[in-house]
């Protein structure tokens, strides 16, 4: 495995500043992820129960470990108040070393 496998970007989108600051907080907190950034008004169109929708939401881009994307996503299915929460994996296939050191040293290491 190439030491760029190892991290990954999951997005997740929030109904509103509450939420989404809960979610980050716990992630942090439980060291699933090393930081969350919050962009606030996302604009999203979609397709749900049949109906185009469209709904102001907050971004997560939360940065992590592949080793604990299977226990971060579980924990935001918990905490989410969507019934469908948005939670995406991306690969990071490329940045600083001391960056992605620092999200391995912020993660916790016991999970993986």
């Amino acid at each position: 495995m190439e030491e760029f496998d190892l991290y990954q970007l999951v997005l997740c989108t929030c109904p509103d500043k509450d939420s989404a600051h809960l979610i980050a907080e716990q992630l942090v907190d439980q060291k699933l992820a090393a930081c969350v950034n919050i962009l606030p008004g996302v604009t999203s169109v979609y397709r749900w129960m049949g109906n185009i929708e469209e709904s102001q939401e907050q971004l997560l881009i939360i940065k992590t470990v592949s080793d604990l994307t299977e226990k971060l996503v579980n924990t935001i299915s918990d905490l989410h108040p969507y019934e469908l929460p948005e939670v995406i994996g991306v690969p990071i296939e490329s940045g600083s070393l001391d960056y992605l050191n620092w999200i391995s040293e912020n993660t916790n290491k016991s999970l993986r």
